[in-house]
C-alpha cells in the first residue's frame, strides 16, 4: 500500500493559505519498520512539509534512534552532545533532559514523577515554565488558564557541534486538559488559543518569505555568530515575552566566566539555509544565542536605493543586533502564522530542524504527568547558506 499524505487539521486561528506546504500526516507506514525505499518517501516528504505526524504508534527508543539516525547515517551524538547540555549544570537546558540509559540519543523530557520507565527507577521531570526564564511573568492567578511561548529556537548546541537536520518528538503520556490562552504581552494584543502542553511551530520559509525585500536583502546577505556555549552564557539573562530572544539588560556571563572554549568551534552561521529538497531560503536563527551579525556588502549591480548596509557590516552592538534579529522574525511568530500540535499519546511528530522554528508552551500542574521521547543528532556538516543566484535574486 502505498504511503499517503494528508494535511494536518488547522486551528481556527491559523491562516491556511500559508499553511499549504506545511505539515503532514503520514499513513500506511509503520515509522519503525520501513524498507530504504520508504524511507527515502519519508525523508523527501519532511523536507518538503517540514513536519510529519505518525499517529497511534507503538515505537521504542531503539527505533525512535534508527529514524533519526537514517536522516544523517554517519551522526552519532545527542544533539548537544553526549553529556547533554554542553559542559556544564549551568545550562538552562540542564533540568529539562533525561537519558534513556539504554539509547542515550534519545531523551525522556515531560512533567511530573515517571516511575519503572526504560530502565529509570524514578525520573522528576519539569515542564520548562517561563516564569523561570522570560523578564516579566503572567500573574499567578492566571498561571493555570493562560501561558506564553517559553522559547523560541532551533534544537542546536550552536557551539562545536553542527545543528541537528531532525527532531523526532515521541508522546507517552499527554495529560487531558482545558485549552489555555497563549499571551504576547508585547504591547500587540496578540493571543493565540492552544491545547494544553503544545508544541508550537513556525515555518523558517514562511519567516523569510514575509519579509520586504530590503530585510530579505540583509538576511540572505549576513551570518549570525553565536556565543561560546550560549546556554551557559544566557542562563542568567531574560527572555522577552514572547520567547523569540533576550531582552539586553547586561547579564549574560561575562565570557572569561564560561567553561573553557576555542575561536574555531565558535558557530558562524548564515542566516538563511537552503532546503536540500525545495531548495527554499528558511530563516534559521536561535535568537537568544545570537552574538554578533556580519553583513556582506551588495553584490556588484544589486539596487542600492532603500538597502540596509550596502557596503557591508560587522555588528557587535548586542542590542542592535538582537534588535534587528526581532524585527525579521517577529512577524513570523503571529498567531495566525504558529501551528501548535495538539498532542494525543502515541503521536510521533518529526520535523524539519533546518526548516522550522519551535518552543515549548504551557502550564501544568506539579501533578500533571506528561512524558514524551526526544532525539535528534548533531549533524555530519553544516547548513548551507544561499547560494550566488539566491543573494542576486533578493539582494
Amino acid at each position: 500500500m502505498a504511503i499517503e499524505l494528508v494535511p494536518l487539521p488547522l486551528p481556527a486561528s491559523a491562516d491556511a493559505s500559508k499553511f499549504a506546504n506545511f505539515g503532514r500526516e503520514v499513513k500506511n507506514i509503520h515509522p519503525g519498520t520501513f524498507t530504504p525505499e520508504e524511507f527515502k518517501e519519508i525523508e523527501e516528504a519532511l523536507y518538503k512539509y517540514d513536519a510529519l505526524l505518525f499517529r497511534n504508534v507503538d515505537f521504542t527508543p531503539e527505533q525512535q534512534y534508527a529514524l533519526t539516525k537514517a536522516f544523517d547515517p554517519t551522526s552519532e551524538s545527542y544533539g548537544h552532545g553526549n553529556n547533554k547540555t554542553g559542559e556544564t549544570k549551568r545550562s538552562i537546558l540542564h533540568p529539562d533532559l533525561k537519558t534513556i540509559p539504554r539509547q542515550p540519543q534519545v531523551q525522556l523530557i515531560g512533567n511530573g514523577t515517571v516511575y519503572d520507565h526504560e530502565g529509570l527507577a524514578e525520573a522528576k521531570l519539569k515542564h520548562p515554565h517561563h516564569r523561570t526564564f522570560h523578564k516579566t511573568v503572567i500573574p499567578p492567578e492566571d498561571d493555570l488558564s493562560h501561558t506564553r511561548f517559553y522559547r523560541w529556537h532551533i534544537d542546536a548546541a550552536l557551539y562545536d557541534l553542527a545543528p541537528p537536520k531532525v527532531t523526532t518528538l515521541y508522546s507517552l503520556n499527554v495529560p487531558r486538559g482545558e485549552a489555555q490562552t497563549l499571551r504576547y504581552d508585547d504591547g500587540t494584543g496578540d493571543e493565540l488559543k492552544v491545547p494544553l502542553g503544545t508544541t508550537a511551530f513556525v515555518s523558517g520559509a514562511t519567516m523569510f518569505n514575509i519579509l520586504p525585500k530590503e530585510l530579505k536583502s540583509l538576511a540572505v546577505r549576513s551570518k549570525v555568530k553565536y556565543a561560546p556555549h550560549p546556554y551557559v552564557w544566557m542562563a542568567p539573562a531574560h527572555a522577552m515575552s514572547t520567547g523569540l530572544g533576550i531582552e539586553t539588560e547586561g547579564l549574560e556571563l561575562p565570557l572569561e566566566e564560561l567553561p573553557p572554549w576555542e575561536e574555531e568551534k565558535i558557530k558562524v552561521f548564515p542566516i538563511c539555509w537552503k532546503n536540500p529538497v525545495t531548495g527554499n531560503l528558511h530563516f534559521q536563527v536561535h535568537p537568544c544565542g545570537v552574538m554578533e551579525l556580519i553583513v556582506d556588502p551588495l553584490p556588484a549591480g544589486a539596487d542600492r536605493e532603500g538597502a540596509l548596509y550596502p557596503d557591508g557590516a560587522h555588528l557587535k552592538d548586542l542590542k542592535e543586533v538582537r534588535d534587528i534579529i526581532y524585527k525579521m522574525q517577529r512577524p513570523a511568530i503571529a498567531p495566525e502564522l504558529v501551528y501548535p500540535h495538539d498532542w494525543d499519546e502515541k503521536d510521533l511528530v518529526l520535523f524539519h530542524n533546518r526548516g522550522v522554528l519551535h518552543s515549548v508552551v504551557g502550564a501544568f500542574a506539579p501533578d500533571q504527568v506528561r512524558a514524551f521521547h526526544q532525539c535528534n543528532l548533531a549533524a555530519s556538516s553544516d547548513p548551507v547558506g544561499p547560494s550566488e543566484e539566491d543573494v542576486a535574486k533578493y539582494a
